[in-house]
């Protein structure tokens, strides 16, 4: 007997190309000379995996647990139907799939999913009856198998045949499951690499996306939260596809918090700082929620909407240090005239060095000690 051997699951260009276009179009409003910095840090990782051959049956009762579970990123799932469906009727053929990988959190034991979510939320949806259910808007489509075979078209999971059912049941998916063994001092950081390289969603993840998958708790909820302080959003504009508008977010509380610690790459810096602080509550969050919402609240008093943008788009540099100068300042009571602000602002946008430095090798440690540093000077003294 011939097949139609499905092969979807090796075209994850599909679309690629408009994503491509979106992605730019989110990312050209701000500018962001550090995010090209992007190399791996000097870092030699000890990484450790094995294989687990999961039964299918098992992989979808581990996924309605969470105890294997999907990160959080927008846009996360991205195929269509046919692809899922084709995807199924590998399993139902015997035809072999690509294996997953996932990462065992040390803590909880649960396993994140690092590549594969596309096929094994494939699964759960099928199993569950319904494709892409979006629970908020009430709306649920019945996952019927479409652009399969004929003996499977048009076919629900509990209207397969009942051998049909139990070797979908009994297919094995392979997992390769890895852990950083070292450096032990910060531990899974590799993992951010390692995600960015692996993942296949058909378009590939930005920096901030990687960390809201693999620091989720409630520091990264914090981040997301303030994303939607109203004098921001004013300054920003619309929220970001892409998560740039929290990176930035990101980047003022770890500048603020730990500007005199900073190492590049600016992406590493990053994932460190939230790797630190993934699951504090309290007393910290407290202080990063008052440092931001104080501070992007004067910033849009006194300086308006346009704030942060010396050219075009929002600078990064720019907003980095400002904010970071400001603060300090306002963590010493309140700045009386807004008049003397827009002055330091607009002095400090016009020095030479200070535009050097927010303009280009703006993730070097001299680049962004310095800019702090003029920023700091330029609202210190004001009254």
């Amino acid at each position: 007997m011939q097949f139609n051997f499905p092969i979807h699951f090796l075209n994850r260009g599909i679309n690629m190309s408009n994503e491509i276009n979106e992605m730019h179009a989110d990312e050209e409003s701000v500018l962001d000379d550090a995010a090209q910095d992007n190399a791996v840090p000097l870092e030699k990782y000890a990484i450790s995996s094995f294989g687990v051959d999961f039964d299918v049956e098992g992989l979808v009762r581990r996924l309605r647990k969470e105890d294997v579970f999907v990160p959080y990123f927008q846009r996360s799932y991205v195929w269509l139907q046919p692809e899922a469906s084709q995807f199924i009727e590998s399993l139902l053929l015997g035809l072999p799939v690509p294996g997953v990988f996932l990462a065992k959190e040390g803590e909880t034991q649960r396993m994140l999913i690092i590549d594969g979510q596309q096929r094994l939320k494939s699964l759960q949806f099928f199993y569950d009856g319904f494709f892409r259910p979006d629970e908020a808007a009430g709306s649920k489509r019945v996952f019927k198998l479409v652009n399969v075979q004929p003996q499977f078209e048009g076919r629900e999971y509990k209207t397969l045949e009942e051998e049909d059912r139990r070797r979908l049941d009994n297919a094995v998916i392979h997992a390769t499951i890895i852990k950083q063994e070292s450096p032990d001092e910060e531990e899974d950081t590799s993992l951010f690499y390692i995600f960015g390289r692996l993942n296949s969603t058909g378009r590939k993840l930005n920096a901030q996306e990687i960390r809201s998958a693999l620091y989720h708790g409630p520091f990264i909820e914090m981040v997301q939260q303030l994303n939607a302080n109203k004098y921001w959003r004013s300054i920003y504009g619309k929220e970001s596809e892409r998560l740039k508008d929290q990176e930035l977010i990101l980047r003022f509380i770890a500048l603020y918090f730990d500007g005199e610690k900073y190492v590049k790459p600016m992406e590493d810096f990053l994932n460190r700082f939230c790797k630190r602080h993934q699951n504090d509550s309290g007393k910290f969050l407290g202080e990063c929620i008052k440092e931001f919402e104080q501070t992007i609240s004067v910033a849009h008093a006194a300086l308006g909407e346009r704030t942060f943008r010396p050219v075009r788009g929002i600078n990064a540099a720019v907003f980095d240090s400002i904010m970071v100068g400001l603060a300090k300042r306002l963590a010493k009571g309140k700045i009386q005239n807004e008049g003397l602000i827009r002055d330091a602002y607009n002095q400090l946008t016009s020095n030479k060095e200070f535009l050097d430095v927010t303009s280009k090798s703006t993730s070097n440690e001299a680049s962004v000690g310095t800019r702090l540093r003029l920023a700091t000077k330029a609202f210190e003294s004001l009254a």
